[in-house]
């Protein structure tokens, strides 16, 4: 998103006496008074129920477009050499979809360069359903919160519609643009580029900038505008309560759209402005927070995403897509099942739990029965309650006898309502009863050396430069002030049948770094493949500070512990680590 608002005297559109012709169903059975429209559709010609986008997938994208700008400099401004491998990213994966694909070159952006603009086939060309969102990011870092997330939104949905290939009742088309963060140049273009004939032909442009923000908010442009409707629609349906997005208003490509007559709307999640009490009581997060704490900045990586908010923007693009421009089909009552955690262990004599959500997809909410299959023999499955109004939610308990066949299974969660829907765990039986407890961390003071740790070269030591917590010894990663990385690791095995799980350090971070606003040089704490927590130099503090983590979802597992600490070329900063513990109750 721009980081400069507009003049107030021009962020306002006038769109009086424009009559709107788009009209959607709700989500739910209650009415609305933002899915009134001018033509509304009849219920016997409601739409296909949309699919449910998948946020992994999506989460992949954003993890090529952070390593794209880790290639090229650390960003993907417009007309940089990340900019250019973004475009081609995304351009190749809808040419090999079927989509046409054009690039437009902005002549008059402050960085030359292209936007792209791709059309699904179908559909009649003079009643065009427009979805964007900018791919540029700022020269300061990778742009994945803003706003590869809404590009990879945008991207997922596209290659979603190839696949499935519904009739069309109106022409889709998908934009990327260049040169936002300079001044909404690439949509400027773009809309000036059009005859008042090709505007008229478009019915609707929808915006989605910043979709994944870690502290975010549900916001949509013009809340209550019919052209809102179905994306407002959806998220009623989940309870989100949406409100009117007042910190994007004139600050992305929407805006010169809405300038041109278009009707407009779109998501967004919050960039730099603070969530309210009221906020974050109904959404969750961290009142008198930034949405996206990173906004603008080398920090909004991947790691810089609300999977939860991203999931529920794909989503609801999916849903409005589907309900604008997707025909054919009678009113269809539809609803999705998902269980987490996705992965179990349990011990001989246990159990152990999972929550199973449903969501109401299309139509109206209906009844959803929930069974299991695939459980070994001795593990017996309930469910509490057994049965959910879609859109509600039950606690999966799944309970080993004495004598439970041990080893790994697919568990299968299936809800039956007017249609089956299925869910997937992995569940593990050990052949440990009980809890084993206590601390599985060896030599968690490093007073015996290295032994069971595995550390780079110097890591443990009893060096008086940076003083142990306890003891003599700590392990000291980094400190060097030039470009270095230390690692810190061990194998550990979590008993599996324990009440808590509690992963404890102290930690002493001390930098020569003088900025308050950089993450020069970073440390990463990882169980398995998840990252636990980053710090850096920005977290630097007298003494030692005790750090903990609840790691219950690595019951009965295997899996490495590790610290990782990188420096950049200049000005040391020092991670000292003492007095590890994982202890099991």
């Amino acid at each position: 998103m721009r980081g400069r608002t507009l003049s107030a005297g021009i962020v306002l559109a006038v769109f009086t006496g424009m009559t709107v012709t788009l009209a959607a169903q709700p989500v739910t059975a209650s009415p609305s008074a933002a899915t009134t429209a001018t033509r509304p559709i009849a219920a016997s010609a409601a739409v296909l129920a949309a699919p449910d986008i998948s946020v992994t997938n999506v989460q992949a994208h954003l993890t090529q477009f952070n390593s794209i700008a880790s290639s090229n400099g650390g960003n993907r401004r417009a007309g940089s050499a990340g900019y250019t491998a973004s475009v081609s990213y995304v351009k190749s994966r809808l040419q090999a979809a079927g989509y046409t694909v054009s690039e437009q070159t902005c002549s008059s952006c402050t960085y030359p360069s292209n936007n792209l603009i791709a059309e699904w086939p179908g559909g009649p060309t003079d009643q065009v359903v427009m979805f964007g969102a900018h791919l540029d990011s700022v020269s300061a870092g990778p742009g994945i919160n803003d706003n590869a997330s809404g590009s990879a939104t945008l991207l997922e949905n596209a290659l979603v519609l190839a696949a499935q290939n519904p009739t069309m009742t109106k022409k889709v088309r998908f934009a990327w643009w260049t040169d936002e963060e300079q001044g909404l140049n690439g949509s400027r273009f773009y809309v000036n580029s059009l005859t008042t004939t090709q505007r008229g032909y478009i019915k609707g442009y929808y915006n989605f900038d910043m979709v994944g923000s870690t502290n975010g908010g549900y916001f949509i442009n013009r809340v209550t505008s019919t052209t809102a409707a179905p994306l407002k629609a959806y998220w009623d349906s989940l309870g989100l309560q949406p409100e009117e997005n007042v910190e994007g208003q004139g600050r992305s490509d929407d805006y010169y759209f809405q300038q041109a007559g278009i009707p407009t709307s779109g998501y967004a999640a919050g960039a730099s402005a603070r969530k309210t009490s009221s906020q974050a009581a109904k959404w969750g997060g961290t009142a008198n927070a930034a949405y996206d704490s990173c906004y603008h900045r080398s920090c909004d990586t991947t790691a810089n995403v609300s999977a939860t908010v991203l999931n529920r923007a794909a989503d609801g693009v999916a849903y409005a897509l589907w309900q604008l421009a997707v025909g054919g089909g009678t009113p269809t009552n539809d609803f999705s099942i998902a269980v987490n955690p996705t992965a179990l262990a349990v011990a001989r004599g246990a159990s152990t739990t999972a929550t199973v959500t449903t969501a109401t997809t299309s139509g109206s909410a209906q009844t959803v029965s929930l069974t299991a299959s695939g459980a070994p023999s001795g593990v017996s499955v309930s469910f509490s309650p057994s049965s959910v109004t879609s859109g509600g939610s039950a606690t999966l308990t799944l309970t080993a006898s004495a004598g439970a066949a041990t080893g790994t299974v697919t568990v299968t969660v299936t809800g039956t309502g007017s249609v089956t829907r299925t869910a997937s765990l992995t569940l593990t039986v050990t052949g440990t009863g009980g809890c084993a407890g206590g601390q599985v961390v060896g030599n968690g003071g490093f007073e015996s050396g290295s032994t069971p740790w595995t550390a780079s070269s110097g890591v443990i030591t009893n060096s008086g430069s940076q003083p142990a917590r306890t003891g003599s010894y700590k392990a000291w990663l980094d400190g060097y002030g030039s470009t270095h990385t230390d690692t810190l690791s061990q194998s550990v095995t979590v008993p599996a049948g324990c009440a808590s799980y509690t992963l404890s350090f102290w930690l002493h971070i001390d930098t020569a770094e003088t900025t308050s606003s950089t993450a020069y040089d970073k440390l990463v704490v990882q169980v398995g493949s998840t990252t636990l927590a980053t710090y850096s130099n920005l977290n630097a503090a007298a003494g030692y500070a005790q750090r903990t983590f609840n790691v219950a979802g690595f019951a009965g597992q295997t899996v490495t512990v590790k610290f990782t600490g990188t420096e950049d070329s200049s000005l040391q900063t020092s991670f000292v680590i003492d007095d590890v513990t994982l202890q099991a109750s």
